[in-house]
């Protein structure tokens, strides 16, 4: 169970470093989905239990952001931003 909680430091150390902060709560994010994967699992008895919960998060946690994403029109919105801040022309289709 050590191997859940190597992914949440590296993260909190990589978020330390670029933004000069610590959240807690995306530290404790992802344990708490780890831990939920990790007994869905094992309800269903998986073999290589420990492989799958760490691939099902991350695929869990892309979708999640894809659909934040999407809701936030994020495209457009950075799209606006670049055209004012550099004066982009952009082709339209």
């Amino acid at each position: 169970m050590i191997i859940f909680f190597i992914t949440p430091i590296l993260g909190a150390i990589r978020n330390y470093s670029k933004y000069k902060q610590f959240k807690l709560t995306l530290f404790i994010r992802t344990p708490i989905t780890y831990f939920l994967i990790y007994n869905l699992l094992k309800i269903y008895y998986q073999k290589n239990m420990i492989l799958y919960t760490l691939i099902l998060e991350r695929w869990y946690f892309l979708i999640y952001k894809t659909l934040i994403s999407i809701f936030n029109d994020d495209y457009n919105i950075k799209k606006n931003k670049y055209i004012k801040k550099y004066n982009l022309k952009y082709d339209s289709l």
